[in-house]
């Protein structure tokens, strides 16, 4: 399904994050917003080095899109996403997530409700069911929230995490896991899973650093340089969005990375073939893990604001 583009975005009057006003170009962009479709936003989407207009702020370190996409456009685009690949790596997503949960489990106080903003098709979700914690989730893709229900019996909310009605006080945990980078309001969305935790309830946030060893010797392709990221953040940056949304830091990991041999080797061109060889059966279930460190993983606890 094609969308007409992004055709209206809005300029920065500041930083998303600090509200500073010293802000100067970061990047230019490589692709026309006007002709984006949703496949290449997808989850498992290839389109390394397309990026919007980039803006940096010279208080925080904060890089984001500037102009940038209304949410509205944002979610309209990713409502129309379909994903299979996704599901196709289920066994490796699944041994990134145990991690995730296990860091949890060992972090909060009890198991309770958890609620994962952006489950995809609800992978981590199931996990987290067989691991004793009471699942909730949402959703912006039709298509993920359909499989979620017919493949793990999740009945996920679909919609925009800033326009759903969303219980106050009343997860043990939340997850944003490779979330926070794909919108226009970071901020808001921050102060929103504050809103819905527990005090002394734990956010687990996971989005790449821009300014990783990896992303430096990378260059422009990184492979994080992508059309649905909107937002690029420093460790200042960060820790300034956590610390207005009311949030304490209690632990900061690097993410570490497990994909299929197929899954890597059909990420670029030239190795397709042989991702599509009669090897293919063989390398998809050669699990591979990849320490790049060059996405923050960070445990946040909910306290009161300053």
């Amino acid at each position: 399904m094609r969308l007409q583009g992004i055709d209206k975005v809005v300029k920065a009057s500041g930083c998303p994050i600090c509200g500073g006003a010293d802000l100067v170009p970061f990047k230019k962009a490589t692709f026309d917003p006007s002709s984006l479709r949703a496949d290449q936003v997808r989850i498992t989407d290839s389109e390394y080095g397309k990026v919007w207009d980039l803006g940096r702020c010279r208080s925080c370190g904060h890089i984001f899109a500037d102009p940038c996409p209304s949410p509205e456009a944002i979610a309209s685009l990713y409502a129309q996403v379909e994903d299979p690949q996704y599901e196709e790596e289920a066994e490796g997503r699944s041994r990134n997530f145990v991690r995730i949960l296990n860091r949890l489990e060992r972090l909060a106080p009890a198991k309770g409700e958890l609620l994962d903003i952006g489950a995809a098709t609800g992978i981590l979700l199931d996990l987290a069911r067989r691991k004793g914690w009471k699942p909730d989730g949402l959703e912006v893709s039709q298509w993920a929230v359909r499989i979620a229900r017919a493949k793990y019996d999740l009945r996920l909310r679909e919609g925009d995490l800033l326009e759903l009605d969303l219980p106050q006080e009343r997860y043990a945990a939340v997850t944003m896991v490779d979330i926070i980078e794909h919108l226009p309001q970071p901020l808001p969305a921050a102060v929103r899973a504050w809103e819905v935790l527990k005090f002394g309830g734990l956010l687990c946030l996971v989005t790449p650093d821009i300014h990783s060893l990896a992303a430096r010797a990378a260059g422009s392709r990184w492979w994080h340089l992508r059309p649905g990221h909107l937002a690029y953040f420093s460790w200042t940056s960060l820790a300034g969005l956590l610390r207005r949304a009311g949030f304490r830091v209690v632990e900061l990991r690097r993410y570490a990375w497990t994909f299929s041999a197929h899954y890597l080797l059909s990420r670029r061109p030239v190795f397709r073939r042989l991702a599509d060889s009669g090897l293919a059966s063989f390398l998809k279930g050669l699990p591979i893990k990849l320490p790049l460190g060059d996405s923050f993983e960070i445990y946040a606890e909910k306290v009161l604001k300053a």
